[in-house]
């Protein structure tokens, strides 16, 4: 008997350290692209799921800025929009742990690009170049290495907003969900370009554009989860316009814009913009971020028509938050505050989608402007 209660106490104590020890969250690897001001480069910490705790952050590899960050379709691999003495374009890196070990760079001939972009093929990405107009192609080989790019410059302007649309500024380099069309919203022109791809040369050339409202200035979109929408973001009026996706032909049909923003809310900054979206994997909310007003909007997303209803407006416990992401769960919203050099989570409500700050859930971070979390 005494035997039997030993090795039963033995058992329960075994099941109860496996039990426990399979919902304690490994810390998350995450990555921040970050700016000129105050910046060496890319810079690296791990967050805990389970608290909403970071690891401080850390130099992960010196580049000037790095702003945009995207992973190889791999995940071994991590590539940046970056500058050097010899000029900028993209850089790639080997992903070891939290640390960065540099293996190709190539330079883009029109500039800096503001944003990257891995094709699902891994065989080549793209960088829009906003101040170039432009967009440029790096092939790249099996390996990961780039190649010497292929630029395509936007024409035109929609000028509609004095100064900011007078000319083409490319914003955002993407692609639809089955890969076939690379679509890049162009903050000059009103519009989402929308690129034919031939991943095996591999090559894009153009096909169509999606109007957007008329001084919105589209800056990033997203597909909904089951591709039949996009949600593009304007960042001028800060709003969010909802386009129908054909999959078939590669248009867009406008349907409805849902303002980020009260009037009131907008005019309680003398500068207010909209930065960067995203759509929760459950396809019932969308996010986006406001620059000045320093919050994230949560929307409320219908499946079947596409159209957003505002939730809440969430203070993001930092200064012009140009880069917001979710964890790979989706329990938390990371909102980089490039002004504040913070980056602090909030927890996401799986039933409302709506945000809740928890305090001590926040990292310095000089001039952070994106956010990657890796495997």
């Amino acid at each position: 008997m005494k035997i039997f209660k030993l090795t039963f106490f033995k058992a329960a104590t075994v099941a109860f350290v496996i039990s426990n020890s399979a919902v304690v969250a490994k810390p998350l690897n995450v990555f921040f692209g970050t700016g000129s001001r105050g910046s060496e480069g890319i810079y690296q910490a791990t967050f805990n799921p389970d608290n909403g705790k970071f690891s401080p952050s850390k130099l992960a590899a010196n580049i000037g800025s790095p702003g945009f960050l995207t992973l190889h379709p791999n995940g071994r691999v991590l590539y940046a929009v970056g500058r050097w003495d010899e000029g900028s374009g993209a850089v790639g890196y080997h992903i070891k742990g939290g640390e960065l070990k540099e293996f190709t760079r190539m330079v883009c001939p029109d500039g800096g690009g503001c944003h990257i972009a891995v094709h699902p093929s891994g065989k080549f990405l793209l960088t829009a170049q906003y101040g170039g107009g432009s967009v440029a192609l790096f092939p790249l080989n099996s390996d990961g290495k780039l190649g010497e790019p292929t630029v395509t410059e936007h024409a035109g302007g929609s000028k509609v907003v004095g100064r900011r649309q007078d000319s083409p500024h490319p914003h955002w380099t993407g692609f639809s969900p089955d890969g076939n069309y690379a679509l890049v919203p162009d903050l000059g022109l009103d519009q989402i370009v929308i690129y034919k791809v031939d991943s095996a040369k591999p090559a894009i050339t153009q096909h169509g554009v999606a109007q957007s409202v008329p001084g919105g200035g589209p800056r990033h979109m997203r597909f909904s989860v089951d591709g039949k929408f996009i949600y593009l973001l304007n960042e001028l009026s800060l709003s969010v316009t909802t386009f129908e996706w054909d999959a078939t032909n590669g248009t867009a049909k406008t349907l409805t814009t849902e303002p980020a923003l009260s009037e009131q809310d907008k005019a309680s900054e003398s500068f207010n913009s909209s930065a960067e979206i995203l759509v929760h994997p459950s396809g019932r909310f969308v996010y986006s971020s406001n620059r000045g007003h320093d919050s994230v909007t949560v929307y409320r997303a219908n499946p079947k028509s596409g159209k957003l209803k505002v939730a809440q407006v969430q203070p993001v416990r930092g200064a012009f938050p140009r880069n917001i992401n979710l964890t790979p769960d989706s329990d938390w919203l990371l909102a980089a505050g490039a002004d504040s050099n913070t980056v602090a989570a909030h927890r996401v409500d799986p039933k409302t989608g709506k945000l809740t700050y928890q305090r001590g859930s926040v990292i310095n971070v000089p001039s952070p402007i994106c956010i990657l979390f890796t495997n």
